[in-house]
């Protein structure tokens, strides 16, 4: 089951106000938006948080697929598929930690971009 149909599920099927609070709580802290047809989906995940840095995939984002790292002072796309930078600078230390992080992180990466493409999305799932 995706995860928007089991927030969709948990929505319907809350049998009291704390079962309906629990339900709220995770779709607001979830960073869900709605369709135009109704349908939940991610705006974006947050996949992880390494020394400062948070590393994000968007839903139906353009193509190449690829993942975000941003701070205060920073916002950098990466390939998902070899972790070149396709957008933006970063500094030679973060850098290496982002690529230390995608060489154990890889898998995951690419998870998270599969699950987080919408039926509409124009740019597909990555095939490892």
């Amino acid at each position: 089951m995706n995860p928007y149909t089991m927030i969709n599920d948990q929505i319907r099927q809350a049998k009291n106000l704390t079962e309906s609070a629990a339900a709220l709580a995770r779709l607001l802290s979830g960073g869900y938006g709605v369709l135009p047809n109704g349908e939940l989906y991610s705006i974006k995940e947050q996949v992880a948080r390494i020394d400062g840095l948070t590393i994000h995939v968007y839903a139906g984002d353009h193509a190449p697929p690829h993942f975000h790292v941003r701070s205060a002072d920073l916002d950098v796309s990466f390939s998902i598929l070899d972790c070149t930078v396709t957008q933006g600078r970063i500094g030679r230390r973060q850098l290496d930690l982002v690529r230390h992080y995608y060489e154990l992180s890889r898998p995951l990466l690419i998870e998270t971009w599969n699950k987080t493409r919408p039926g509409d999305c124009p740019v597909g799932p990555v095939r490892a």
